[in-house]
């Protein structure tokens, strides 16, 4: 195992800078809410401040004015994509899903907004795509864990190939779907996720039977694992200069079995899935201790905000 790759439990946070904000769900209120995160000051304001229902999958928006998210808090069991402030005012909803339905991991660039979309009608996992005002509501394919590239141009996503899932690729009109890599990740999670310049993308894919963090060029070139840490890390994020990467770092993959996933969640358990920053290259892996405790279990990435709020 690389050195570089070990856990620095002890370690310090990298020199981020004062204003640097994640997104993150917290359950520090008893119920999963979206709350925005100093990186070095520890500041936590919460977004939704909604009582009695979950909020999950935040994504700020490309000028960082806006955030997207997940809730149910209209219908139980059904999640629809919102939108906000970036203060949490003017909350506006964006989809009118089928009961049961799931809208999960929407990803914003330029006018679009892209997300998972399980209908909820016994139909295949898709791809959505919505406007930020909530009109021209669309399917666009069949596939999972959809990321919209920078320019808008192309998704990645997941596809189940038989034994597994591996990542893939395709215009962001649904057409030319290409696969990026071959092996056949059974776990699941792989949430891939674009670097700002959208020249590489991050994803998780199987080592033995745990999931590490690899990065590939944008055609799937160049696959190159970067953490080892022997557990369960996905649902990454670069730095807007692409300097560091944040992630989820668990030690079960309690999502792949149903009572189990109902059981963590009702537990609540305070440090089951926290916060990681490490070096873009993979070295120096460190806990953020600010979201050590009290991070919602489900699969929403640590965000960056996409404009620095001091220079």
């Amino acid at each position: 195992m690389p050195s570089s790759s070990a856990p620095d439990r002890q370690s310090s946070l990298p020199m981020v800078t004062a204003g640097d904000e994640l997104l993150i769900t917290s359950i520090r209120t008893g119920n999963t809410q979206v709350f925005a995160v100093d990186l070095v000051f520890g500041d936590m304001r919460n977004l939704t401040r909604s009582p009695q229902s979950e909020n999950r999958y935040p994504i700020w928006s490309p000028d960082g004015s806006k955030v997207v998210f997940t809730s149910d808090r209209d219908a139980p069991e059904t999640w629809n994509l919102y939108v906000m402030d970036a203060d949490g005012k003017n909350v506006h909803r964006l989809t009118e899903v089928v009961e049961h339905g799931i809208c999960y991991f929407p990803t914003w660039t330029r006018d679009l907004i892209y997300f998972g979309y399980a209908p909820g009608d016994g139909k295949e996992a898709a791809i959505g795509c919505v406007e930020p005002d909530g009109s021209g509501f669309r399917v666009i394919g069949p596939g999972r864990d959809p990321a919209i590239s920078p320019d808008g141009r192309t998704i990645a996503l997941t596809q189940h190939t038989g034994h597994g899932y591996c990542l893939f690729a395709m215009q962001a009109d649904g057409t030319r779907v290409r696969q990026l890599t071959t092996h056949e990740n059974e776990i699941g999670a792989v949430t891939p996720v674009w670097s700002p310049d959208g020249q590489k993308l991050l994803y998780s894919d199987q080592v033995g039977t745990k999931l590490e963090l690899f990065v590939c060029d944008f055609d799937g070139g160049n696959q190159k694992q970067l953490t080892h840490l022997e557990q369960f890390a996905a649902s990454s994020a670069w730095s807007p200069d692409m300097r560091y990467i944040t992630f989820r770092l668990t030690d079960y993959d309690y999502w792949r079995y149903p009572d189990s996933k109902e059981y963590v969640y009702r537990e609540k358990k305070a440090d089951k899935r926290p916060v990681w920053i490490m070096e873009a290259d993979g070295s120096h892996p460190v806990v953020i201790e600010a979201l050590h405790y009290q991070c919602a279990l489900d699969g929403s990435r640590p965000v960056w905000r996409p404009i620095r709020t001091t220079k």
